[in-house]
């Protein structure tokens, strides 16, 4: 069946999402580091160099253009948004999808790990396509920097991230005032930590303009990382200005890969992060309550391999918080055909969002109506 074949592509695609997900991936020992890390040493650019964002190739979405970017996409009977200028703008921030050992930094003109973040794209940020979304290219991190400690991996970070936050003033440019959303996966939603520590904090009158920060698929710490990003966690369904975090597990759910390097590492304030102070927001509820399969919205599936069509099914996922992890049930015990691809400990690292697609964009329109009151 076409979605069979779409899975294919996910199998392929976890490996590449996983490249961005947190340094747990330390657990492959020699043997995978032998085989992920870059050959050559870190290489700074020319000063300079980086992509320029006036320039709309250097963007994966941008609104209003034709013929429209990945992130316009919808799943078969959602409607499109209404189309006017008082629309929020979301700053969306891909994950990892460049998997070479040749550099440590992905060059944007590599075709391959570009067309992946278009699907990425395609199929995370459309759930916020109701409002105008961003999505930039950027020289992101390669696989092998979230298996090392180096200074090559800093260097390479601290690259991706730079130009993240240069396309983040060229979107302010555009979008000078109004409501803004912000939000990425996996090694996205890492720039994105950063992203409020460095400027959202520091600059008050932006952070009243957050209406949600969805920060998925990277632990945060509530005690050490929270008081330094600007924002406070979200509490209430309807709280505007607030960051949500959750990573999606099945049951029996392993999550040691993650929390064996979390738990004691330093947080923004400078604090030690501990597990039972790592942020977990249930998207379907928008609280850290649970919910069950009939609360969801639906979960996105496939129907082609290509993405260009799809299909909600509601009622198919419960999940609740526990120990800093969302954990996800299926309705009659059976989750949808998401993929069968799931990583070491039930880790659905790869579907946080499509499990919750329709949820996320209902989360999003109830953040806004409270955000414009």
């Amino acid at each position: 069946m076409c979605a069979r074949r779409f899975l294919i592509i996910i199998f392929v695609l976890t490996l590449l999402v996983v490249a961005g997900g947190f340094a747990m991936f330390q657990f492959g020992g020699s043997v995978l580091r032998k085989q992920a890390l870059p050959t050559v040493p870190f290489e700074a650019p020319p000063a300079q160099s980086g992509p320029d964002y006036v320039q709309a190739e250097n963007w994966l979405n941008l609104p209003d253009t034709i013929p429209p970017g990945p992130a316009e996409w919808r799943p078969r009977d959602v409607a499109p948004p209404l189309l006017n200028g008082s629309r929020p703008a979301t700053f969306f921030i891909h994950p990892t999808t460049y998997l070479q050992r040749d550099r440590w930094n992905a060059p944007l003109g590599d075709k391959d790990s570009q067309d992946r973040a278009a699907l990425f794209v395609r199929s995370q940020a459309s759930a916020l396509n109701e409002t105008r979304v961003y999505a930039p290219k950027y020289r992101q991190a390669a696989f092998g920097a979230f298996l090392d400690s180096s200074e090559n991996a800093t260097k390479a970070l601290d690259l991706a991230y730079s130009d993240v936050a240069r396309a983040f003033d060229r979107f302010l440019v555009q979008e000078p005032a109004g409501p803004i959303i912000l939000a990425g996966h996996s090694q996205g939603a890492l720039h994105l930590t950063r992203l409020l520590r460095d400027r959202i904090a520091k600059d008050p009158a932006l952070a009243r303009r957050i209406v949600a920060a969805y920060v998925v698929g990277w632990p945060v710490s509530t005690a050490a990382d929270i008081p330094a990003m600007g924002l406070p966690a979200c509490t209430r369904a309807d709280q505007p200005g607030c960051i949500l975090s959750w990573q999606s597990f099945a049951e029996p759910a392993n999550t040691s890969l993650i929390t064996d390097v979390y738990e004691g590492s330093t947080g923004f304030n400078g604090q030690k992060r501990r597990q039972q102070d790592m942020l977990c927001v249930n998207p379907v509820t928008g609280t850290s309550a649970a919910s069950t399969p009939g609360q969801s919205l639906g979960t996105l599936v496939p129907t082609n391999d290509t993405l260009t069509d799809a299909t909600i099914v509601p009622g198919a996922v419960g999940a609740r918080c526990e120990n800093g992890f969302l954990l996800i049930t299926g309705r009659d015990n059976e989750l949808p055909e998401v993929g069968r691809y799931a990583l070491p400990g039930n880790n659905y690292h790869v579907y946080d969002y499509i499990l919750f697609w329709p949820d996320i964009r209902r989360d999003a329109d109830r953040r806004i109506r409270a955000f414009q009151r």
